[in-house]
């Protein structure tokens, strides 16, 4: 399996379910180290790993309706196996089928011996059936249609349907089962975006600029990973996602102000609100992880933004009493349920229950709560998240407002696209509407 991409592919799958890691991570691990020197095979193997992930269960409903076993019984390399084989037999057009079944048999025969014959008629009987199975019908039974063809967990569809309805709920489960767009965010301190895209179109390369953000930029099919190219190392781009990248519009950060960034995380925004005020003034990054924390300070380095101090600690704490009152805008990207980003990071369908969404509210009202005691009167909170739950982005806010009289819920600045604002002044994207990852976003002001 060393230098076969499918072997590989499940190999990466069966380190995602036993370390609950995500599957980007692990990929790039493999991809760097040039086990694979064709770049079909790496392309092949990029694309059986985020396409497995995302049609997970619909996969898994197939292989219930094929397996005379309980499926939960069986191993979790041989699920691997077979999801990989099934999705390339239905949802791939240019793969050869006997070559899916094959390459999964062989794969089997050296990681399971004795069990290459249960694969083999799994996938064989799938060939035979495909166009054949019965799938539950939308205007019967929408959730069950939805779960399975368009492979998202039965509770969260049932959760969109009663928020969102029927044609939105399909739209944003189609698009969390799309591929998402490679996305950049050029790095104010080195170049400018017209500058950079006119070097790489000249190097050959797809490139156009991002709809909503002035400092994006969209790749597409770049020749090697980005972080091999000259000018990743450089510091002249870093990958973040268009949505991603707006939340520091929001915070709107001056020369000469002082920011607080809390749950930093590896220090995306953190960077890009250095570059928006051109390293002039003072930007305080705080985070519970000290791993993220290093990697902040790794980013800084690479994309030269100096005016950024660390802070390693818990967000939901009362804040240490010399820094109450001292900042001019305060960044919460509070820790939320991921639910925006499942273009990118498939995996969290299959692991968010019910009950994550009922634990993460009354953390993200903690850390929203300290986080005020940080800001000056007259500056903003900026709350974010990267999910579409009203219980983690609205209701948190509505809860907070309804807590503090001292804070006002205002519209966000006019650097954001009025596509991306609702009535309620709330700053909202969705991949269906917009073609980035789904994000909320409220700015408030301290009286």
């Amino acid at each position: 399996m060393k230098n076969n991409p499918r072997g590989i592919a499940v190999d990466i799958l069966n380190r995602v379910d036993k370390t609950g890691s995500f599957a980007e991570p692990i990929l790039d691990s493999f991809l760097s180290r040039n086990i694979l020197a064709n770049i079909h095979d790496r392309r092949l193997l990029t694309q059986l790993v985020y396409g497995t992930l995302r049609m997970r269960g619909h996969l898994d409903w197939v292989i219930r309706h094929l397996y005379r076993g309980r499926m939960e019984s069986m191993d979790a390399g041989i699920k691997n196996i077979l999801r990989t084989g099934l999705y390339q037999l239905m949802f791939t057009d240019r793969i050869p089928e006997f070559a899916a079944v094959d390459e999964a048999v062989k794969i089997t025969e050296k990681a399971y011996p004795g069990r290459s014959g249960l694969v083999n008629a799994i996938l064989r009987n799938a060939i035979r059936k495909k166009g054949d199975f019965e799938y539950p019908a939308i205007d019967k039974d929408p959730s069950s249609h939805i779960s399975i063809v368009h492979s998202h967990p039965l509770w969260m569809v049932k959760r969109w349907l009663n928020i969102f309805g029927i044609e939105e709920t399909l739209e944003i489960c189609k698009a969390n089962n799309e591929i998402p767009p490679l996305t950049l965010r050029i790095n104010r301190l080195k170049t400018d975006r017209d500058e950079l895209l006119k070097e790489l179109s000249g190097e050959g390369l797809t490139v156009r600029p991002t709809e909503f953000s002035p400092d994006g930029i969209i790749l597409s099919n770049p020749p090697a990973p980005v972080r091999e190219t000259k000018y990743y190392k450089i510091g002249y781009i870093q990958i973040q996602d268009e949505a991603s990248q707006l939340i520091s519009l929001l915070v709107n950060p001056k020369p000469g102000e002082r920011i607080m960034d809390i749950c930093a995380g590896i220090g995306g925004k953190t960077t890009h609100m250095a570059g928006m005020m051109r390293n002039s003034g003072s930007i305080l990054a705080l985070d519970i992880s000290r791993k993220k924390i290093e990697s902040s300070k790794a980013l800084s380095k690479r994309l030269g933004a100096t005016i950024i101090d660390t802070l390693v600690g818990d967000a939901a704490s009362e804040p240490e009493k010399p820094l109450h009152e001292k900042f001019d805008h305060v960044l919460v990207d509070a820790p939320c349920s991921g639910l925006g980003t499942l273009r990118r990071n498939p995996e969290i369908k299959w692991r968010l229950l019910p009950e994550d969404l009922k634990s993460l509210p009354p953390l993200q009202k903690r850390i929203l709560n300290s986080a005020g005691r940080y800001l000056k009167s007259g500056g903003t909170l900026i709350y974010s998240t990267c999910t579409i739950m009203p219980e983690e982005n609205e209701e948190v806010i509505k809860a907070f407002l309804s807590d503090n009289s001292g804070f006002e819920q205002i519209h966000p600045p006019a650097s954001i696209n009025s596509k991306m604002t609702d009535k309620e002044g709330f700053f909202r994207t969705y991949p269906h509407r917009h073609g980035t990852d789904g994000f909320f976003g409220a700015v408030l002001l301290k009286k």
